[in-house]
């Protein structure tokens, strides 16, 4: 029988072993995202997506935070502040608009806590500074699905063209981009209006566009609100063609818009439509596999552009995480640095809306990979034109 000396000695060889070994504390990521207010519509199959996160990245157990900002920008800072000062998170995921993110730069710097948002605007990432540094995103920028409608519509025979958008960041992103491409392009816009999100009419904007019988109109707005602009054209007779901006891809926009948005043509990432994607498209695969997943927890034709990124931001951490863990234990300034260097150094990383290669000038890292022209037909988001 071993003696009390030896059995101690084992006990002191054990506890040394346990001591070297490595340990990690739980992975904890913060999400900020609109499940209410008027961008609940792309806030909650964002949401959707991210009940199917696994509780696992990188062999490590995982805990997801997730909190409603209202679709308020008060709101999106304060749970930022939360998610960083009290829960300290290693990474925040969200907001899902643009404002929202806008808001949230100066914290995400300040407490050096990478954020990976899920809103649109360029604005977001550029131009690249200290702030933005910590900051990275989902969507496609607007530039980049400004190019494929510019395309399509001089394709298609489109001379002239209004514009009607968000009176804010959204909005005017939008009209910076699409202005500058269509010149290029010899698009000529005949009008650009404004309106805000929780208007209830644009009838006086929408005389004023038509009244320069533009061959087409774009609507760049995000969600329901994107509905009233197009509903009005309808209304009073425009029979011109109608373009939206990638933001409508919610079924919300489908309900509410049903016959006034039909034959609507949008930008969109390939996960979007990827049952309708041509088989040779190189992003089809990882898009249905994702599609799958998503229509086996919430049914049939339910998966959109806004829950395609959110998986994709998983993907994304999963991706980066097994680097960062070498450089610091969770929970700790060190591993938020590493996995701040880890997102920026991704590469050729295949997500449901394209291939990813960031760099220290390129917080989004997509190219034209990771976007199609689609159509609404019979009320549904389907593939038309573009892409590999």
């Amino acid at each position: 029988m071993p003696s009390p000396l030896r059995r101690l000695s084992a006990l002191i060889s054990l506890s040394l072993a346990m001591a070297a070994a490595p340990s990690f504390a739980q992975i904890k990521i913060g999400v900020t995202i609109s499940s209410t207010g008027p961008a609940a519509a792309i806030g909650i199959p964002t949401k959707n997506a991210m009940l199917l996160w696994p509780k696992e990245i990188a062999g490590q157990k995982a805990e997801y935070i997730i909190l409603d900002d209202a679709s308020d920008v008060t709101n999106a800072t304060r749970n930022m502040r939360r998610l960083t000062a009290e829960e300290k998170v290693d990474a925040v995921v969200g907001p899902v608009t643009t404002p929202n993110a806008l808001a949230m730069l100066d914290i995400a710097a300040e407490t050096e806590t990478p954020m990976i948002a899920l809103a649109a605007s360029a604005a977001i990432v550029e131009p690249m500074d200290a702030k933005r540094a910590w900051a990275f995103k989902m969507p496609q920028n607007d530039s980049h699905m400004a190019t494929i409608i510019t395309q399509h519509m001089s394709d298609n025979g489109v001379k002239t063209v209004g514009f009607i958008g968000f009176a804010d960041a959204y909005g005017e992103g939008w009209w910076r981009e699409f202005s500058k491409v269509a010149e290029i392009r010899k698009l000529k816009i005949v009008g650009s209006e404004r309106y805000a999100r929780t208007d209830t009419s644009v009838t006086g904007q929408i005389l004023k566009l038509m009244s320069a019988q533009p061959d087409a109109i774009l609507v760049a707005g995000s969600a329901t609100p994107a509905v009233l602009p197009q509903k009005t054209l309808v209304e009073r007779g425009y029979k011109g063609r109608i373009y939206q901006t990638h933001g409508i891809g919610t079924l919300d926009f489908l309900r509410v818009g049903g016959k006034d948005v039909e034959g609507t043509f949008f930008p969109s990432g390939p996960g979007v439509v990827a049952k309708t994607l041509p088989n040779s498209n190189s992003i089809k695969k990882t898009g249905m596999d994702f599609l799958r997943r998503y229509e086996a927890a919430y049914g049939p034709d339910t998966m959109t552009q806004f829950s395609a990124d959110a998986w994709g931001a998983f993907l994304l951490l999963e991706n980066v995480m097994p680097q960062a863990l070498k450089a610091g234990k969770p929970g700790t300034k060190e591993f938020r640095a590493a996995l701040r260097t880890s997102i920026e150094n991704t590469k050729n990383l295949m997500v449901p809306q394209g291939v990813i290669n960031m760099s220290p000038k390129d917080h989004v890292g997509l190219d034209q990979r990771s976007r199609v022209m689609g159509r609404i037909v019979n009320n549904k988001f389907t593939y038309a034109y573009g892409g590999e």
